[in-house]
């Protein structure tokens, strides 16, 4: 995959992230600053998502840890349990935000 490609990729988990965000009504706050997607809870904590662009992965920092995706037959893995980079995300933020978040 080429530099070009990867932030496409990216690009789209950003976007479907910050759409289920505003479709589901949770009280979940974004910002993207660069490289990195923030988003804030209610009760002041955040899960951090940036782009490693030279690794070709996306990072997610949450209370639960740090977790590695890369992309691998059409989908962003975890390299330590091999969940879903987007259900991952759905997991974290209902633990943040204290009810279930799904879209």
């Amino acid at each position: 995959m080429n530099t070009s490609q990867y932030h496409e990729l990216v690009d789209e988990q950003w976007m479907a992230i910050e759409d289920g965000i505003d479709e589901s009504g949770a009280d979940i706050d974004y910002e993207t600053n660069g490289n990195v997607l923030t988003l804030d809870f209610e009760d002041r904590s955040q899960i951090i998502i940036n782009r490693q662009e030279p690794m070709k992965e996306i990072w997610l920092a949450s209370r639960s840890g740090g977790f590695h995706f890369s992309y691998q037959d059409g989908q962003w893995l975890c390299s330590k349990s091999g969940i879903e980079f987007m259900d991952m995300v759905k997991q974290e933020c209902s633990k943040h935000a204290g009810e279930s978040v799904d879209w």
